[in-house]
Formats: structure tokens, C-alpha cells, sequence
């Protein structure tokens, strides 16, 4: 027998505060966990949205060193960045917190004491990976080297990017730290391990019992299990965290998969004194969203965390998604490839739904899954636009036309009417039962289909062309139109709360809950509607250029960066060097050279004399804007004739990976004829 609950609480995985909200992160799970939130709320359920920004960890402080700024800089810039696209995006947690907080450090010290009181840890001296360089111990995140398992280069010392793999720092092939690129040394260290060994008996059970959760989640947890689990240490030597609440435990922090999962506790002890009803009592139902890079960490860590401390309940479901990937490549931060939720608010303002409609037709749900600009646009132009918002517009406008926005009366009703009616009836629980199984793909899709059903519907039924023979033909027709439409103001606002809220609007409606609908009363007779307006605008290619373009130099701009110079060269003595005479001069004319399509004819005052110089340079610089330029000019290499032009020395260039050039020129001025030593 299925288990009734009298609550729920929902958490959304805690961002680092080291970054914006990108795509990946809101397919990941902000979109579904928003959605399911939404319709838990239109059944009357008693439900707590919980998320906040975990601002502890290596993440932050590497992020720190990098912009020269405290950790608690940045924490307080990224809080408030993705705190405020969440609101503006319409992600509607109940609370946005953060791991910083006073009640967070209270909440989470006094967790570890009771964990260590109830004598759950065991006190290890090992030895860890210190950086004599950099003079202090490695957290994971501080370490980097080639995976075990798949190879890549670049791992991190908790987990590889790439493959998935959770791992230790001393499973790293040829660590590094990325303090100072030396390679670490093990020296001795006391943290508090847990014992996941000892407790991998009941961390099994528990996982065996929840067969029904994602086929990705389970596997993984699985996966792990079979492998053995081993003891975890919970403690960090950092400066940068909740500091450890023992004796001679001076420069050492939680652990961030310690702190972070608590977080969600700590946020609902700031949002309600009945915190405990949504943590400890048994009818209450916990669901964690996550990426799939989270799984291990909420499945078996967490919970075995929980355990160790007593009286809490433990997740039901844990519906992580795959990754999403942007025009075929991994979405990252470091790279700069993403489209960033702030971007997207102010590059296409208004259109919040139009990118939770896109991330949920596409969520990575069982796979990993790639938006493309493309596919936003022509979702939005051929799906959202041509479906919804054509059904809308043309009920409304029909209505307003024909009836002077009064809903008209019901007549007698043909067999096509009731089958649209019996139809329409079936969509609350049909999109429901989707909902309630986290397959949010599905679940759209069928809100579609109720609007599909509405436009076959009037094209069915042609009410444009009855109007001119049977009047109240037509009044059934639009009174059927409209219910649909009252219907889809309902089912519609878990996914796009704008757009419902928009049609809400345009119905002049009150607003109902999930189980009113299925009606195709919910609008009386008489009833007045307002004005239409567009729900979906089209996406004109233009906009969508601007986007591929910024990719594009994106893309350029990594490729430069990574790029590797080439060898050097064979040696020369200084001896030889010393007989180059290279001067700073100044371009008096340029010209074109005819015929071709690489050549300039230079005019250059070397401060010696006036001379003529034939240059490769016409693809990069046009001739009228090289003029008064000052370059590095070779002047005592042997005359050369190109092209028929007597060249007199070689200006010098520097090559970019690209092929590009640029010339080698003086910061400042500097009087023709100086030398270049």
C-alpha cells in the first residue's frame, strides 16, 4: 500500500557561491524541482521548497585567490547574483539562504558535537597531501591529477568531472596542487572519519528499498555499494568554513558534504519554528533535487550523516537528472561556455517560459541531452507559439469578435463536442501522474496536447465560417474553446507560471487549484473576459545570431588561451643575435601592392632614412589605418625585389595561434632610429 504524507519537503541542490546560474543548473534540477513544487501547491499540499547558496568549500576560496578578494567577497556577490535571477526566473523557493549565516554555523556545529557525542567518529591520524610550497594541507579541490578510471587529466582530488567517479586525493594518478602546480608530499594530519563501512549494512537496506527511484540514481548508488564502502573523513584542515567545534581541533573545518546538506536544515529553522514537523516527523515526504554529480553524496553520505545523529527521516526520493550539454559540448564554468541565467533575463526579457519550457521538452531526465540555440528557437517559434498561443488567440479573439468577451451559452452539444469534453476531463490526472513520477518531460508534453486538442478542435469545427449560417452553433463552440482555455491556465502554471498567470489574466478568472480542474464549467455563461494579447512573441533569427556569435568568440577565446607555443628554435650565439639591427620607425604610407591579395607597400622613416618595406600584412590592417604606426623594423637585412618593389628590411609581427598578426610595437613613443635590444 502506498504511503500517505501529510507534508513535504522539497530541496533543490545548494549552488556554489563561486559563479552565476548557467542552463545546466536549472535543468539539472531548479526547473523540475520548481514544477513539482508548483503542483504540489495547487493540490493544497503542505509543502517547503528549501535551497539556499553553499558558500563554503574549496570552490570558494580557490574562486577568492583567483579575483585577489576574501572568500566572504564573493560569497556575498554570487548570493545575491543567483538569488536574484532565481526570483526573477520564477523558481519560488520558500526560502533562499546561505551557508555563511549565523544560523547555519550554529546549526551545523552543534550537529557535528552530537554525531561526536553519540560516538559515531573515529579520530584518525593519515597522512594527506600538504603543499610545501604553498605551506598548508590540500582539501581535495586543491589537488588535481589523472582519474583512475577514466583517464582524464584533469581530476579533481573528491571526484573526476568527466566520468562521474567519486574518489580520495591519493587515488589521483600524478596529483598536482593547483596552489602551486608542485607536486604534494603526504604528511601526517587528525580529522573524524565516519565509518560508512560499519554503517554500509543499513545504507544498503535503505537503497534496496527504493527500487522505484530513476534507473541513473539507483545504478549509481548501487554501483557504489558493491564497491565497498570505506570511512569518509568529515574534516578539512581550512580556514575557510564551520570551524570544527572540538578541543585541539585549531585550523581545520567541516567538510563541505558534512556543512552543505545541512544547509537545507538550517534554512527551514529560518523559515519556520514547525521546522522539526519537516525533518523528523515519519509522515513527512523529503525530496532532493540534484545533478547526477550529487547522487553519491545525497543517497548514501547524507543519510548516513542523519543516521549517525538520530531522530531525522531520510529522503524518499532523490530524482536527480543526466547533464545537459550546450551545441555539443560539456557546459563549464572555467571555460566560459554556458549561457548564464542573468544573460538570458536581460537578452530576452519577458520570455522566462520560453527557457523552462525548452529545458523541460529537453531535460536530460535518463540521458545526457544538448541544447542548441536552434532548438530554443524554433520550440519557441513552432511549439509554444504555434500551439499554445495560436489556440489562445484565436478562442479570445473569436470570443471578443462574435460575443463582446461575454462567455456564451452552451447548447445542444454533437458527438464531437462530448468527445472533446471526455477528453479534457482526463488531462489533470494524466498530467499528474507524470508529475507525481518525475517524468516532467512527459508531463509537458500532455499540457501540450490538451492545447493540440483545442486548435484541432476550432479547425474541426470552423466557427469563422458557421457564424455566418448558426449562431448558437458557434456560442457552443467558443464556450467549449474557452473552458480549454480556463483549463490550461491551470495546468499550465507549474510550467509557466508567467504565461498562466498572463492567461489568468486575459480569462479574468480567480484563481483555482489543480483539482478544480477537468471541469469544462469553470468559466459561467455571462462571464466577461479582457482583452486579448500575445501570450509567445516569434524569435527572429537575429536575436538567436547575436547568441551563436557570442559562442563562437567564446570558443575563439579558449582556443587561444590553451593554445601550446611552439618548440624553440634551434640556438644562437649572442654573437650572431648582436648583428641584427633592429630599430623603431614610423609609417609615413601604405599602399595595396596590385595583383595580390597579402601585400603592402610600407613607406617607413627608420630614423636613418626613408625606405620602402613590402609587408604580408593587407588580410589584417587596412593601409589608411596603419598610418603613424610605429613598428620594430629589421633594418640590415639585404634588400629584396617582391613583386617588383625593391623591399629594404622586415618589419616584425607577432603571430597569434590563429594565424593573426599583430605588430611589435613601443608602449610608448619612442624617436625613429631607436634601438630594439
Amino acid at each position: 500500500m502506498e504511503k500517505k504524507f501529510k507534508r513535504y519537503t522539497v530541496t533543490a541542490a545548494l549552488p556554489y557561491a563561486n559563479g552565476p546560474v548557467h542552463i545546466g543548473h536549472l535543468a539539472g534540477c531548479y526547473i523540475p524541482a520548481d514544477i513539482y513544487v508548483r503542483y504540489l501547491r495547487a493540490r493544497g499540499k503542505d509543502v517547503k521548497f528549501i535551497c539556499g547558496s553553499d558558500e563554503h568549500g574549496v570552490a570558494i576560496t580557490i574562486k577568492a585567490q583567483k579575483e585577489g578578494v576574501t572568500p566572504q567577497e564573493v560569497v556575498d556577490k554570487y548570493h545575491k547574483m543567483m538569488g536574484d535571477a532565481f526570483t526573477d526566473f520564477g523558481i519560488s523557493f520558500d526560502i533562499y539562504s546561505r551557508t555563511s549565516g549565523k544560523t547555519h554555523h550554529e546549526t551545523a556545529s552543534e550537529f557535528f558535537k552530537t554525531v561526536y557525542d553519540n560516538g559515531q567518529f573515529t579520530e584518525e591520524v593519515s597522512e594527506q597531501y600538504y603543499d610545501e610550497a604553498a605551506k598548508q594541507f590540500l582539501a581535495d579541490r586543491y589537488i588535481i591529477g589523472t582519474c583512475p578510471k577514466c583517464g582524464n587529466e584533469n581530476a579533481y582530488g573528491d571526484q573526476c568531472e568527466k566520468c562521474g567517479t567519486s574518489l580520495s586525493p591519493t587515488e589521483l594518478i600524478n596529483p598536482r596542487s593547483t596552489l602551486s602546480g608542485a607536486s604534494p608530499v603526504l604528511r601526517t594530519t587528525k580529522h573524524w572519519f565516519l565509518p560508512l563501512d560499519k554503517m554500509e549494512p543499513s545504507i544498503r537496506e535503505y537503497v534496496e528499498s527504493h527500487k522505484e527511484w530513476k534507473t541513473n540514481v539507483f545504478g549509481q548508488c548501487m554501483s557504489w555499494l558493491n564497491q565497498g564502502l570505506h570511512p569518509r573523513a568529515m574534516t578539512r584542515d581550512l580556514d575557510w568554513g564551520v570551524k570544527v567545534p572540538l578541543p585541539g581541533a585549531d585550523g581545520k573545518v567541516l567538510y563541505v558534504w558534512f556543512d552543505a546538506p545541512i544547509g537545507y536544515i538550517s534554512a527551514t529553522k529560518e523559515l519556520t519554528p514547525d521546522w522539526e514537523k519537516y525533518w523528523k516527523e515519519e509522515d513527512t515526504r523529503l525530496i532532493h533535487f540534484i545533478g547526477k554529480d550529487n547522487i553519491v553524496f545525497h543517497c548514501i553520505i547524507f543519510p548516513a550523516i542523519l543516521r549517525a545523529h538520530g531522530g531525522y527521516i531520510v529522503a524518499d526520493n532523490v530524482p536527480a537528472n543526466e547533464f545537459l550539454n550546450l551545441e555539443g559540448d560539456k557546459i563549464s564554468t572555467s571555460r566560459n561556455w554556458a549561457v548564464w541565467l542573468h544573460e538570458y533575463l536581460k537578452d530576452f526579457a519577458g520570455k522566462q517560459d520560453v527557457l523552462r519550457y525548452v529545458l523541460c521538452a529537453n531535460a536530460p531526465e535518463t540521458k545526457d541531452n544538448d541544447f542548441t540555440w536552434k532548438d530554443f528557437q524554433a520550440r519557441n517559434n513552432n511549439e509554444l507559439l504555434a500551439v499554445f498561443g495560436n489556440f489562445i488567440n484565436r478562442v479570445m479573439v473569436l470570443s471578443h469578435k462574435y460575443f463582446e468577451r461575454k462567455v456564451p451559452a452552451i447548447g445542444t452539444l454533437t458527438d464531437m463536442d462530448r468527445e472533446v469534453i471526455a477528453e479534457l476531463k482526463k488531462y489533470p490526472a494524466t498530467i499528474a501522474a507524470s508529475l507525481e513520477q518525475f517524468r516532467f518531460r512527459e508531463a509537458l508534453s500532455e499540457l501540450m496536447n490538451l492545447a493540440r486538442l483545442g486548435n484541432k478542435y476550432l479547425a474541426d469545427t470552423e466557427p469563422w465560417k458557421v457564424i455566418k449560417t448558426d449562431e448558437a452553433r458557434v456560442k457552443t463552440i467558443l464556450n467549449i474553446g474557452l473552458q480549454i482555455a480556463a483549463n490550461l491556465a491551470v495546468l499550465s502554471e507549474p510550467f509557466l507560471p508567467f504565461s498562466s498567470g498572463k492567461l489568468y489574466k486575459m480569462l479574468n478568472m480567480p484563481h483555482l487549484n489543480w483539482d478544480e480542474a477537468g471541469n469544462e464549467h469553470l468559466l459561467a455563461v455571462g462571464h466577461t473576459i479582457t482583452e486579448a494579447s500575445l501570450l509567445f512573441e516569434k524569435i527572429e533569427d537575429e536575436a538567436i545570431d547575436i547568441q551563436l556569435q557570442r559562442l563562437e568568440d567564446t570558443k575563439k577565446s579558449n582556443q587561444l588561451q590553451q593554445a601550446v607555443a611552439g618548440p624553440v628554435k634551434e640556438a644562437v650565439s649572442f654573437d650572431e643575435f648582436s648583428k641584427m639591427d633592429i630599430r623603431v620607425g614610423t609609417i609615413l604610407a601604405a599602399e595595396k601592392v596590385a595583383k595580390t591579395k597579402k601585400l603592402l607597400k610600407l613607406t617607413i622613416d627608420t630614423g636613418i632614412d626613408q625606405r620602402t618595406v613590402v609587408s604580408g600584412i593587407a588580410e589584417y590592417y587596412e593601409p589608411e589605418k596603419i598610418v603613424g604606426q610605429q613598428v620594430s623594423i629589421l633594418v640590415n637585412l639585404a634588400p629584396r625585389e617582391i613583386k617588383g618593389i625593391m623591399s629594404h628590411g622586415m618589419i616584425l609581427m607577432a603571430e597569434n595561434t590563429d594565424g593573426t598578426l599583430a605588430f611589435v610595437s613601443p608602449l610608448s613613443p619612442v624617436n625613429n632610429g631607436g634601438s630594439v635590444k
